[in-house]
């Protein structure tokens, strides 16, 4: 790496470290040199390139965080790209990895709802629940129908978590069903990665010499 690219990249971490909670300039620093490493071919010279996109990023999270659901990959990626430009620019990267990894019950809930969210009209509908839910149940070997398992889910779900009784989940149904109880957080399918994955990933890129 070249000393001016090294400058940029020093000062892209230290702007980055002031804005995104959780991280060091330093581990902003690793986490930026990852988001080239996956960039690759695509970023050599001369080449123009807007950032991560859709292919690159759910070969990430399969192969880092074992995440194998089509469905909540691509939601992940919509979560992550917030400028909705179909790339995840570093800031995005640095942004949703804070959350991923270290993110705060709170921060954690917002990105799950946000996830689960699949037209992004602040409310989880039946029909959003029976898709994430039945596509859930089809990767499990079983002899049961799995668009009848997951009706039967959507309706034991509602029960629990629709607190106004509305038909559909509201943010504030789902914060308060999830700060009762914290395994409603991934209630309609793995948007987060395990404390493993998180453990080993963190090693291999913050700890690298």
């Amino acid at each position: 790496m070249s000393a001016m690219k090294r400058k940029s990249l020093h000062t892209l971490a230290e702007t980055l470290s002031k804005q995104v909670q959780h991280f060091s300039k330093t581990e902003v620093e690793a986490l930026i040199g990852l988001y080239h490493d996956l960039l690759g071919e695509s970023a050599a010279p001369g080449r123009a390139v807007t950032g991560l996109d859709r292919s690159k990023f759910r070969n990430f999270l399969f192969k880092t965080f074992e995440m194998t659901d089509s469905m909540i990959m691509d939601e992940v990626f919509r979560t992550f790209d917030k400028d909705n430009d179909s790339f995840i620019s570093k800031k995005e990267w640095v942004e949703g990895l804070s959350v991923l990894l270290r993110g705060t019950l709170e921060e954690k809930i917002k990105y799950c709802f946000h996830v689960y969210d699949l037209n992004g009209d602040y409310y989880i509908s039946k029909e959003e629940m029976f898709h994430m839910l039945k596509d859930s149940l089809s990767m499990q070997p079983t002899d049961e129908d799995p668009y009848e398992g997951a009706r039967e889910l959507v309706e034991i779900t509602l029960k629990k978590m629709d607190h106004d009784h509305d038909g559909r989940l509201s943010f504030d149904d789902f914060e308060k069903s999830v700060r009762e109880e914290n395994l409603l957080l991934e209630a309609f399918g793995n948007c987060l990665p395990d404390t493993e994955s998180i453990e080993t990933f963190e090693q291999n890129v913050f700890q690298k010499k």
